[in-house]
């Protein structure tokens, strides 16, 4: 949205200051907008009549914010300067036809037509492409907008709603000649600047424009381009939302570089591609971040509770329990390889024979996660290690029936979790004790449970 404001003010300086527009539609905007200021002179009349637009709109929504008046500043704006034109002889033509300030040009006094749309099937290859790119982009900025206003207005946002309300209307226009539309950076702005609160909204612009065309199609020329172009700086302006931006900017340099490269985008590429940049970024960006497996390796206290080891804690010669948090999707794969790298090298170095490995805060295993636990798990057996997984959940438990752990893996391996809180973890810790027998970790031996004891175990979170 910053882009987008910037790239809506940037665009008006040729209306607003009066200079014949120059360059073709081929041409970046960034590069036409040189062309147009650097081969014009300022016409004095239109930049006042841009210059007193952007005034008076501000004063009145001054005076409508203070006196709670309905939002009515920019439209009397733009009739005011614009009667102010006509009455000074600007914005009519003169004996050659022309004016002295541009003006919107005649607006043909009637409606689209119905009719039946010409189909032929083989259009369907010739313009499937393009046809799904402007659907992709239209839905992309009509999104954008709303996400917008709705973070402004706390509003619930149902995109399938939006989507479905799009393609329906771009359906149902098919039948009347239309342009494919969407939702508009710009005129969705000052919809909601001039005080709208809902979609209906839409429904009332839409009616008020075509009673504009039907009504008033004469006096609409009148208007003079640099008066839109003033309303169009203000709402650029308002387009963005300061606050946000500058929380978005302190929040990290994640975001701050989300921010920058989007905004960049829109000014220097377009701000349809802009949001297909941001999106793409925010993944490459988030997939790092999310990769991060964490695991921390977990020790029962001589108070008989299980907890994050300490580095002061006694050395266990025993087992290894590790508890692990994070997604193991393909991204999580290298902190895998690691984890499980370290606990080959630490049971062949410390003569370890039991692993615990609590995989309770473990999310959405996906094939290469699972075979990663596949050959560690393969690897261990065969080093004469034993390797328990508690706090096995749904999801994973899924993933290893899927893949046929159950015709290799012994059923005692396995500890699901229980409504309990931590149950599968103190259950794989006791069975450990029950195999370990005479056990000869000092650590260990003294934290056996036998009899009645064995319900003395905790975890802490």
């Amino acid at each position: 949205m910053a882009g987008a404001g910037t790239l809506v003010a940037i665009t008006q300086i040729g209306n607003l200051t009066g200079i014949p527009d120059r360059g073709t539609g081929m041409q970046h905007v960034l590069y036409r907008i040189w062309l147009t200021v650097h081969g014009g002179h300022v016409n004095p009349r239109a930049f006042g009549i841009g210059l007193g637009t952007i005034v008076l709109a501000v004063a009145l929504r001054h005076l409508v914010r203070r006196y709670r008046l309905p939002q009515f500043d920019m439209l009397v704006s733009l009739v005011a300067v614009a009667a102010v034109a006509a009455a000074l002889g600007w914005s009519k033509p003169g004996s050659d036809g022309n004016t002295i300030i541009t003006t919107v040009a005649s607006i043909p006094r009637s409606l689209p037509i119905p009719h039946i749309p010409q189909i032929k099937f083989w259009w369907v290859r010739q313009l499937s492409g393009s046809a799904l790119a402007i659907a992709f982009l239209g839905l992309l900025e009509a999104l954008a907008i709303a996400k917008s206003i709705a973070n402004t207005t706390r509003q619930k946002l149902d995109y399938n709603r939006q989507c479905l309300a799009e393609g329906l209307a771009n359906l149902t226009g098919g039948f009347f000649q239309c342009l494919p539309g969407s939702g508009s950076l710009t005129r969705s702005a000052i919809n909601f600047q001039a005080g709208a609160v809902s979609r209906l909204s839409g429904v009332f612009a839409a009616g008020t424009v075509a009673l504009v065309v039907v009504a008033l199609a004469p006096f609409a020329r009148y208007i003079p381009k640099a008066a839109l172009a003033g309303l169009l700086v203000i709402t650029a302006a308002r387009l963005v939302d300061w606050k946000r931006l500058k929380y978005a900017m302190r929040a990290s340099r994640y975001d701050t570089a989300l921010v920058l490269i989007t905004a960049f985008s829109a000014i220097f590429i377009s701000v349809e591609f802009s949001i297909l940049i941001g999106m793409a970024l925010s993944v490459i960006l988030f997939v790092p971040r999310a990769a991060l497996l964490r695991f921390t390796e977990l020790t029962v206290s001589s108070e008989r509770v299980i907890r994050e080891k300490l580095p002061l804690d006694p050395l266990c010669t025993a087992m290894l329990l590790y508890d692990l948090e994070g997604e193991l999707f393909f991204g999580a794969a290298p902190e895998l390889d690691r984890l499980f790298d370290i606990l080959k090298r630490r049971t062949r170095d410390e003569k370890i024979r039991f692993v615990i490995l609590r995989v309770k805060r473990t999310r959405n295993p996906d094939m290469v996660s699972m075979e990663r636990f596949d050959h560690f798990l393969r690897d261990m057996k065969a080093d004469g290690v034993t390797v328990l997984l508690c706090g096995v959940r749904s999801g994973f438990a899924k993933a290893m029936a899927n893949l046929r752990f159950d015709d290799w893996l012994p059923a005692d391996r396995v500890f699901p979790e229980e409504r309990v809180s931590f149950s599968a973890t103190l259950k794989a810790v006791r069975h450990v004790y029950d195999l370990l027998g005479q056990n000869p970790c000092d650590h260990c031996r003294q934290n056996e449970l036998v009899g009645d004891e064995q319900g003395r175990l905790y975890y802490l979170v």
